[in-house]
């Protein structure tokens, strides 16, 4: 039997959450300081409609690699939230930690 193509998507969310509530067992969420953010001097842009990206996050020592959203910005700081279960995740990440994600063609 195959498996089908319309349900990988789902199935691949699935699997990322698991990921991400076993990472989550080893720590907190790590997120960048308000030193580190320089909120005073840096401008910070706010995306009323988020865009898609996946990005490097840490739970304590375990890195892991996810589906979010980005909703602000700062020149070198991305600000954004994931879902796992029940649970909403956000955080602040180096710049160069995130990649946008492009929509498939239809």
């Amino acid at each position: 039997m195959g498996t089908s193509k319309r349900l990988a998507p789902l199935y691949d969310r699935y699997a990322q959450h698991g990921d991400i509530l076993a990472a989550a067992k080893h720590g907190p969420l790590q997120s960048l300081t308000d030193r580190e953010l320089d909120r005073a001097e840096q401008p910070m842009t706010m995306y009323p409609r988020p865009k898609r990206v996946r990005a490097w996050v840490r739970f304590g020592p375990e890195s892991i690699r996810v589906e979010a959203a980005l909703v602000r910005s700062t020149p070198l700081a991305a600000g954004i939230e994931f879902s796992a279960g029940n649970q909403t995740f956000r955080c602040w990440v180096w710049g160069n930690a995130v990649v946008l994600v492009e929509d498939p063609v239809r």
